[in-house]
């Protein structure tokens, strides 16, 4: 009898803990917070990967939350079907320069069956808080995170000395062509008065967030070589696959000299020229695949390039003319340059991140003010739309609150914690009040 009656004690006791648990983990967020959390689903639950983006009802979704808000709304289609919307809300003061946050609606590709979660289903683990979803962390945090700062920040009564501009863009992911390319080519885009750009970053390992004031430029090298064919058991000078081979391991010489630099710690991996081989063609198809006795005439091979913008590009363009593909080697090169070295004014494409720039400090003590910490700026390994603005000569960084978590952009199973996207909410309400209310002439 009286073990039965501590066991139902223990019982009860046990499921009273557990409800306490489950009340306190339920009241983590408020209501306005978990509204947050659910339009930020209902974003990711909308396929706006490639190859087939569904732009227009992205577009449709992000119009009625900028409606919901009382934000102006223009679409622009530079190019059929691929809508940009240019979100504005007006500054008490039209005529300063204004603030423009960019984010990309679409993102990459997908393959479910290397996911746990279904990667457009934007499930959100009770467990862990985490919200699994292509484009969780590029970016379409972002652009919800703008969105609701924003609500916040006229519902608590504030009003922006400059106007703050949102634009919402495609084909990010595929080059930018038709989506920021045209966009800053625009007189739509002249009119904004731009004095400063905010745009996507990548998450932070550590308890810092990331800043970025630059990309590394995108090449492609495509190197092709000749030579005399002949049967596949002669040995000989000239082959095209022999000289396509010398090209090779001189630019793999040259990688791993790059690398050792980033694996010795002596410089971040932004900071160094990666060479990637990317593709190889070659041979004589048949039947059952290629012949095997032959030795092609021609060979062919894609090398994808990341250079940081401080690099000295004609010392490269010798390397690639002497080193790589060397004329009397019967070689010859195609270089796919993706935008330009060099900004409107002939300057290095990257932003001062320190006094230099009087919009770096208002910046830097937003994050601060908000709470934070902010890690020592860097550039980016990879590249953004960001580089369509920093070549106007504007201001421009890129920036995603993160922190604590793993970078999985474009990865399986991409997830952005519940606790981190709200926190990036506050994080902007912080950043914007700032950079709207900032006098540059009081600065000077």
């Amino acid at each position: 009898m009286s073990v039965q009656f501590h066991l139902t004690r223990s019982f009860l006791l046990s499921l009273l803990f557990v409800s306490i648990a489950t009340s306190a983990s339920a009241s983590v967020f408020s209501e306005d917070e978990e509204t947050q959390i659910s339009h930020f689903q209902q974003y990711l639950r909308i396929r706006t990967a490639h190859p087939d983006p569904e732009y227009t009802s992205a577009a449709s979704f992000l119009l009625s939350l900028a409606d919901s808000i009382g934000l102006q709304t223009l679409t622009l289609e530079f190019v059929p079907n691929k809508p940009l919307l240019l979100l504005t809300w007006l500054g008490s003061d039209p005529s300063l320069p204004s603030i423009l946050l960019n984010s990309h609606i679409d993102s990459v590709p997908a393959e479910p069956d290397k996911w746990v979660h279904p990667p457009f289903s934007a499930t959100r683990d009770p467990a862990t808080g985490h919200i699994y979803a292509r484009g969780a962390q590029d970016d379409k945090c972002i652009a919800i995170q703008y969105l609701e700062a924003i609500r916040n920040l006229k519902k608590s009564g504030f009003t922006p000395l400059r106007s703050i501009h949102i634009s919402l863009v495609p084909d990010e992911e595929i080059g930018g062509a038709d989506g920021a390319m045209k966009f800053v080519q625009s007189e739509e885009f002249r009119k904004l008065n731009l004095g400063l750009v905010l745009d996507e970053g990548q998450a932070s390992l550590s308890d810092e967030f990331r800043v970025f004031y630059a990309d590394r430029l995108p090449w492609n090298l495509i190197v092709k070589a000749t030579g005399s064919p002949g049967h596949g058991s002669r040995m000989y000078d000239g082959t095209a696959m022999e000289r396509l081979m010398d090209c090779a391991e001189a630019i793999a010489r040259f990688r791993d000299s790059q690398f050792d630099m980033v694996k010795a710690g002596i410089r971040p991996a932004s900071e160094v020229i990666s060479v990637n081989p990317v593709y190889m063609k070659a041979g004589t198809p048949s039947p059952s695949g290629f012949v095997m006795n032959m030795q092609p005439s021609e060979a062919e091979m894609g090398f994808n390039i990341r250079l940081p913008p401080t690099v000295h590009v004609e010392q490269l363009m010798e390397r690639i003319n002497k080193e790589w593909v060397p004329a009397y080697k019967n070689m010859s090169y195609t270089l796919i340059k993706a935008g330009p070295v060099r900004d409107c004014n002939g300057k290095v494409l990257l932003t001062p991140a320190n006094e230099s720039n009087p919009w770096w400090p208002v910046f830097k003590q937003a994050v601060i003010s908000s709470g934070n910490k902010l890690a020592k700026p860097e550039i980016l390994s990879s590249t953004t739309d960001a580089r369509f603005m920093r070549a106007l000569g504007i201001p421009t960084f890129g920036f995603s609150p993160m922190a604590n978590t793993p970078i999985l952009l474009h990865d399986h199973n991409e997830f952005l914690k519940d606790e981190v996207f709200v926190k990036g909410i506050k994080v902007y309400e912080s950043i914007i009040s700032a950079l709207s209310s900032f006098n540059l002439a009081s600065s000077i």
